[in-house]
């Protein structure tokens, strides 16, 4: 019966009582998403009818609020069938201020049409593979691109640029060959890294040091919601991204691994938009070159040098072991550099271990990428140690016994997913510089059984890579108590 009426009024009513019949159904239905396939015939027509106005000259708000229903509409794939023509998407570009006679964006008026169309297209995009289609045809990546140069440095269309990006994701999630496009032809890399250098006001210091205010106040909503689109159209631009074959490409992903830095040490409105923002960060530095990650640490300045110095000296003499790491100032230092983000990792990574449930998705991409970290860059892998590994003191219980990082990841080795178990157990592996004796040390012979027989280094010996020969030594409860530890003893006797 809405649709009957609404249809009636958008073929014969003026613009006024267009506007206000497709208000009401806009109000009626704002959280309709499953539609009764009676109907479908009325909506179909609707649809129709919604574009055959669209081509008038009607109204700001009139636009508005049939794009609104038109965004509501197009949830239904089937009502898209047959409205979803190379015509009509050519009236939302225009409507979008997608084509290229559109040389700015200065009506304020037009912002909310904009927006709408945008919605729109996100919806007829992912719902309809003859839009799809088109959107090839019709070149919408560049002229996505186009449109996010016009407003990147514009903090007050912030909408736009959300469902711009938006768009852009699901333009590359669905097109591999897109993806392509957006990083040699059109520059998506360099573009979006600067969308997200704007979305965190970023300030540099240095070619590769942003500054961060730790007292600031956290990101917007808005600023957070476009910063996390941005995220997850990098992750699709940078998916195949390896390796680096230029300087400058090595440069790109440089200043954006410094943008993910950056992006760790803030936080969003709310505890889960800090999670949600961080987790796409966490996604994307996976498809960064490791050689380029080691731009998430930095050294200190000369002052916060002066300040570590202090603060070492004031730890007591027999805290030899822990001098390596300080916190000073919000700040975790670590052998004079500034270890924050790689710290942040950590923590999110012991979240998502306490969180017990869906690993695979949640918790092996931040695990990956602390083991890739770690292989590939000395100073990382030393200060992870001293945080996950430190030096043995608690000798009477069970590796898997106890509530630190250590005990959590050593339970993890025995998870029955495979994918979890081998990831937690490599990146044991690694932080002990892949020596079969220092990993049984930590994990117990029975945790680590898995992960040797896979290697076959049941016999004992070492991994494949090479790693600085520094110094790891065992404490006085380690070496008292190894006489007495059965699984170390007997693989000592089988000559391991």
């Amino acid at each position: 019966m809405d649709e009957e009426r609404a249809l009636y009024i958008v073929r014969a009513g003026e613009a006024g009582a267009i506007e206000r019949v497709l208000r009401d159904y806009s109000d009626k239905h704002r959280a309709t998403f499953k539609f009764e396939s009676t109907d479908e015939d009325k909506r179909k027509k609707l649809c129709e009818g919604i574009f055959k106005v669209l081509v008038k000259d009607i109204p700001t708000t009139c636009q508005v609020s049939c794009l609104e229903v038109l965004r509501i509409l197009s949830r239904d794939k089937k009502v898209l069938v047959p409205v979803t023509t190379k015509e009509n998407m050519q009236i939302l570009l225009r409507l979008a201020k997608l084509n290229e006679s559109d040389d700015s964006l200065e009506k304020v008026s037009e912002f909310p049409v904009i927006v709408e169309s945008l919605k729109c297209l996100c919806n007829i995009v992912f719902n309809s593979q003859m839009a799809q289609q088109l959107s090839l045809e019709l070149n919408l990546a560049a002229k996505l691109c186009n449109l996010l140069r016009k407003c990147k440095d514009r903090k007050f269309i912030n909408d736009i640029k959300c469902f711009d990006l938006r768009l852009l994701f699901l333009l590359s999630l669905l097109h591999t060959d897109i993806r392509s496009q957006l990083r040699y032809e059109l520059q998506g890399l360099p573009l979006l890294t600067q969308i997200l250098e704007s979305a965190f006001s970023i300030k540099w210091t240095d070619e590769y040091e942003s500054a961060i205010d730790h007292n600031g106040p956290p990101l917007s909503p808005q600023e957070t919601d476009c910063a996390i689109e941005a995220l997850k159209a990098l992750f699709n631009v940078t998916v195949d991204s390896w390796k680096v074959h230029k300087e400058s490409d090595s440069h790109q992903f440089r200043v954006m691994a410094a943008v993910l830095r950056h992006c760790l040490l803030i936080v969003g409105p709310t505890e889960d938009k800090t999670e949600e923002l961080h987790s796409n960060a966490v996604n994307l530095l996976s498809n960064v070159p490791v050689s380029c990650l080691d731009v998430l640490i930095c050294p200190l300045t000369h002052e916060e040098t002066a300040q570590e110095a202090t603060t070492l000296d004031e730890l007591p003499s027999d805290k030899t072991a822990e001098k390596e790491t300080v916190l000073k100032n919000n700040t975790m230092v670590y052998s004079g550099m500034n270890m924050e983000a790689i710290h942040v990792l950590l923590n999110f990574m012991e979240k998502r271990i306490d969180k017990g449930s869906s690993y695979r998705e949640g918790l092996t991409p931040v695990l990956s990428l602390l083991t890739e970290c770690s292989r590939a860059h000395r100073n990382i892998r030393k200060f992870l140690k001293d945080q996950v590994l430190p030096p043995l003191r608690d000798v009477t219980n069970r590796p898997e016994v106890g509530s630190t990082v250590r005990n959590k990841l050593v339970r993890l080795m025995t998870h029955v997913d495979l994918g979890v178990k081998q990831i937690a157990a490599e990146f044991l592996f690694v932080l002990c510089k892949e020596r079969v004796d220092s990993l049984l040390k930590y994990t117990g012979y029975g945790n680590a059984a898995g992960l040797l027989a896979a290697r076959g280094l049941l016999a004992g010996g070492r991994g494949d890579n090479w790693y600085s020969e520094d110094e790891d030594t065992d404490t006085e409860e380690y070496k008292n108590a190894k006489p007495k530890r059965a699984d170390v003893k007997d693989l000592y006797q089988d000559g391991g």
